[in-house]
């Protein structure tokens, strides 16, 4: 790489690693970078509204089609701004490079504009962090970091460019003499492949082990996570051999076909129907593929696995951190899952399909499909029927759902067969996401549209990314679903508390926000009204065009996700404050106040 200017390094090394968008905003520090890229035949320059959105971008391009996105901020404000959907990244297991700029090195300069530690900043929320301390580092810095990022478990890295090397020739940038960073700081981490470490695989004695509990229990339960996706291929046969019942966790929805006779349901516990949890009940072991038992995925850890417990896992870190398994297996998903299935075909296992399971799935999901889609009277589009319709209508999209009410509805009411069709920001759970994780989605598969669900307080954070949809023509579908209220929190203090406070969003006119960035608004205000409207929706995303429809949505039906996790966080109180609570709502219900 000797005398290419570092932007021309930095891009190389994008090209190279299969980096298909850099999203970001140009500022004085990397005018250079986005001049190159501007050049680049395979690396898109993305301009965004906002850095956030642009981190956003990065996940659900990954989400939705595995290629990893690069998040090209400037130094400070750019990088706090992107902090967000960075550490949603961080938390969910999604890889990305950060392409931080820096502060120049080379003047020697105190109080510099946007002068801030920011690897101090990124380092909780990234894989790791690297400052190159001359232009003959660029490169090797930026593929290991991509490659490092991609590595088992995937997840956000960062590279602080200072600026001074993006301009200068690495014979020039040679010479400067710079303070070094902190030893933690690993420059440029010469150590790291370019093709990813191996993944662990388990030993045979392992495998042996989970066979036998398996073999052992009557029912085995199988829950699978986002980490479970790279064993998809086989989540079946496995399924299929045991005769067993097939929960996911909200991210790993999609990994096993939820058409399959043997799918229960996105979630389990307390947070899942009764048909779910009964079908749990009756089942006396658990094998865990790809999942952590966080927070969100359990319904707030409402949901305790048959014993024994098999816990598969790439990061030795998560098996055991909040349930002790009887057999805990750090192992890529592919490789465990292959090898425990020639164990069972060694054991000869030829499992009968179970008639009663299969029918008491099939009832429950249909039961649970005609609860969601049922008339509540109390007017409005009725959300169930909503995204039954719209699965109907675009079988082929990605759904990108919004923290909260979005998501766990988008997840009771979906049923998809494939994984990367379902995107939503889980364990981080930040307001804002599916706008621009749809767009981003947009990037990494623009045959197939899709659908952004956004709550309309969601929108208010991120809306003004259907920007970006606009100029390039993208087949984005965002569905703002308008209650004027937090629907999730409002809903939890009404149940608590009999009263709504703080909650509230104000009302703003939704077609005029999309006027004034070029995107064409339908309103829906009725069930009646649905099928023409997203009739007229498919047309516009077929020319291709963004479009949105303003839902007068109907939340009065609470989700099992929010029932369970009220019951479940209520019976963990103490008496004294659950008769407090009672005492206050029932008060507040009689006198008629707020």
């Amino acid at each position: 790489m000797t005398g290419l200017r570092g932007a021309d390094a930095v891009v190389r090394a994008l090209e190279d690693a299969g980096v298909p968008c850099a999203f970001g905003i140009p500022g004085t520090h990397n005018i250079e970078l986005w001049d190159r890229l501007a050049e680049s035949d395979s690396v898109q320059a993305v301009p965004v509204t906002d850095e956030q959105s642009a981190s956003f971008m990065a996940d659900g391009l990954w989400r939705a089609s595995g290629l990893l996105g690069c998040v090209n901020v400037v130094p400070g404000a750019g990088l706090t701004h992107a902090l967000s959907g960075i550490a949603e990244a961080y938390l969910d297991g999604v890889p990305m490079l950060v392409l931080g700029c820096g502060i120049r090195t080379d003047t020697g300069h105190a109080y510099q504009l946007h002068d801030v530690d920011q690897l101090a900043i990124a380092r909780p929320v990234t894989k790791g962090v690297f400052r190159p301390l001359h232009g003959s580092q660029l490169y090797d810095a930026v593929r290991g970091a991509c490659t490092l990022a991609l590595a088992a478990p995937p997840g956000p890295v960062m590279v602080e460019v200072p600026a001074n090397l993006y301009l200068l020739p690495n014979a020039a940038a040679a010479e400067v003499e710079v303070e070094a960073p902190s030893l933690d700081a690993h420059l440029p981490a010469p150590a790291i492949p370019d093709a990813p470490p191996p993944l662990p695989v388990p030993e045979p004695e392992i495998v042996r082990r989970a066979a036998e509990i398996l073999l052992r229990a009557r029912r085995p339960l199988l829950y699978f996570g986002l980490g479970a996706a790279g064993a998809a291929r086989d989540l079946v046969r496995l399924a299929e051999r045991l005769e067993a019942p097939v929960f996911t966790t909200l991210s790993g929805k999609g990994v096993f076909p939820e058409s399959h006779p043997l799918a229960a349901w996105p979630g389990c516990g307390d947070a899942a129907p009764p048909f779910a949890r009964a079908i749990a009940d009756s089942c006396d072991a658990t094998l865990a593929v790809g999942c952590r038992f966080a927070e969100v995925g359990t319904g707030s850890y409402g949901f305790d696995p048959p014993a024994p417990l098999i816990h598969v896992d790439v990061d030795p870190r998560v098996p055991g951190r909040n349930i002790a398994p009887q057999l805990s297996v750090v192992s890529d998903a592919a490789a465990f899952v292959s090898a425990l299935l020639e164990s069972l075909d060694a054991e000869g296992l030829e499992r009968l399909p179970d008639p009663e399971l299969r029918t008491s799935l099939q009832s429950g999901v249909e039961q649970a499909a005609r609860e969601m889609s049922s008339p509540t009277g109390e007017g409005g589009v009725n959300p169930g029927l909503l995204l039954t319709t719209l699965q109907k209508r675009l079988p082929a999209a990605s759904y990108a759902s919004d923290s909260g009410n979005g998501t766990f509805l988008a997840a009771e009411g979906l049923r998809l067969d494939e994984q990367r069709r379902f995107l939503a920001p889980i364990d981080y759970s930040c307001m804002g996401y599916s706008v621009p994780a749809a767009i981003g989605a947009a990037f990494g598969r623009p045959e197939r549209p899709s659908v952004a669900l956004v709550g309309d307080g969601a929108f208010l954070m991120t809306g003004l990314e259907m920007l970006t949809a606009a100029t390039r023509s993208l087949p984005v579908l965002f569905v703002v679903l308008r209650d004027r209220e937090l629907a999730q929190i409002a809903q939890f203090q009404a149940t608590a508390l009999n009263r709504r406070t703080g909650s509230q969003v104000p009302d703003y006119d939704l077609s005029a926000i999309c006027a004034g960035v070029g995107i064409e608004c339908l309103d829906l205000g009725s069930d009646e009204d649905m099928a023409g409207v997203l009739d007229e929706a498919c047309a516009i995303l077929a020319e291709p065009r963004p479009v949105a429809i303003d839902v007068a949505i109907d939340y009065s039906r609470k989700t099992w996700f929010t029932r369970g996790v009220v019951r479940t966080n209520f019976r963990r109180l103490p008496w004294s404050a659950r008769l407090r609570f009672v005492a206050r709502a029932l008060g507040r219900r009689l006198s008629g106040g707020g």
